[in-house]
């Protein structure tokens, strides 16, 4: 039965009030208050946040009052980017997923598309996906909430996906893409090899930034889903790359990408 946008548009403004006047507030505590399931909440949440109503926090939400405006914004433009991200995958979908939550976050705006998620991102644990969603984790050595290791690459040996999305914390303007934890090099390298396409999220605060480690160097075409913050000259050395690079942004009918 199709929900009632109505009773969805008093309970976000509920919602909003109540964390307005509490500053913080957790995510079980609204699921009990509206008597709807913890994913409800966290999509709820994710709307809000989208909205640039409040900020979402880990195991909760905060009032824009209680946070900086600029921690806001980035978090606005991850969920902007999620949630694009999601328009572009299809019902059957098959998906690697690395560590990033960003990449991962797609998943809560699929908007009942059945899909397959391979992933070595273990706060894939602590979300509550409807049936829709198949996870299969790679298992692997923890490193903070990353697996990673020959147990993970092994898992992952025998598998192909339609799509891989992958997160990173940062890509060089000479199309590099770096990450965190080294031993997640192997992991993003094989996912981004066996899939048919790829795909990678990053917010603009991580476009033209260097470092020690490299791990997948955009020789073949993909598509890179940014912001429209991000520093133009990098997206268009990028773009001469042979990548296509997609920024995104509120439009007056939500959120709208637009190809460089």
């Amino acid at each position: 039965m199709k929900r009632d946008q109505q009773t969805i548009d008093s309970r976000h403004a509920a919602m909003t009030a109540l964390v307005n006047e509490r500053q913080s507030i957790k995510v079980d505590e609204l699921a009990s208050l509206f008597d709807v399931s913890l994913m409800t909440v966290r999509r709820d949440l994710q709307i809000l946040e989208d909205k640039g109503l409040l900020k979402r926090i880990h195991g909760g939400a905060e009032s824009l009052s209680a946070s900086g405006g600029s921690a806001n914004a980035l978090a606005n433009n991850k969920i902007m980017i999620s949630a694009y991200m999601a328009s572009l995958i299809q019902n059957g979908d098959s998906l690697f997923m690395n560590g990033s939550l960003t990449a991962l976050n797609s998943l809560l705006f699929l908007e009942g598309k059945n899909v397959k998620v391979i992933t070595n991102n273990g706060k894939a644990v602590d979300m509550d996906f409807p049936d829709n969603i198949n996870i299969l984790l790679t298992g692997g050595i923890l490193k903070d909430h990353i697996m990673v290791g020959d147990f993970a690459i092994r898992n992952l040996l025998q598998s192909r996906a339609d799509k891989a999305i992958i997160g990173c914390t940062g890509i060089s303007p000479a199309g590099e893409i770096m990450c965190a934890v080294p031993s997640e090099l192997s992991v993003n390298e094989f996912m981004h090899s066996h899939a048919k396409e790829y795909f990678i999220v990053v917010d603009s605060s991580k476009i033209g930034r260097t470092g020690t480690y490299a791990s997948v160097s955009l020789e073949s075409s993909g598509t890179i889903i940014t912001d429209e913050e991000a520093d133009r000259s990098v997206l268009e050395q990028l773009k001469a790359r042979g990548m296509k690079v997609i920024t995104v942004s509120h439009g007056p009918d939500g959120i709208v990408g637009t190809e460089l």
